[in-house]
């Protein structure tokens, strides 16, 4: 049984400079079946990730907040509940258009790893 504790997952700034926590990345040693990885993402009240693109599927679950999300030439607004498929290659980003952090979970397919992203 593989339990992760969120007080226990290191946060750092990731490659887009949303705030991160990894829970699961096949890649970075942890031994699950699965090829996704998943992490849990912030962005603070008013600010921007960076524009960047992934060579992999990306999926967000917004779990608080408000945001405003870019992929390509398309803008929505996003919250709470609400589930964004970005696709391979797609240019993207997401502004924290709220009052509050802006809190999501990433899912990555297949496991997010540094050579498959990139910042522009």
């Amino acid at each position: 049984m593989l339990i992760k504790k969120f007080k226990d997952q290191q946060e750092i700034i990731a490659g887009d400079n949303c705030i991160l926590r990894e829970f699961l990345n096949v890649n970075h040693g942890d031994k699950v079946g699965c090829r996704y990885s998943l992490a849990y993402a912030k962005v603070p009240v008013g600010s921007t990730t960076w524009k960047h693109a992934m060579k992999t599927t990306e999926v967000y679950f917004i779990i608080k907040g408000k945001g405003r999300m870019y992929i390509n030439d398309e803008v929505e607004e996003v919250g709470i509940y609400d589930t964004v498929y970005i696709p391979p290659n797609a240019v993207q980003y997401i502004e924290n258009i709220g009052e509050e952090e802006l809190e999501f979970i990433c899912i990555v397919d297949p496991a997010w790893r540094k050579e498959d992203e990139i910042v522009l």
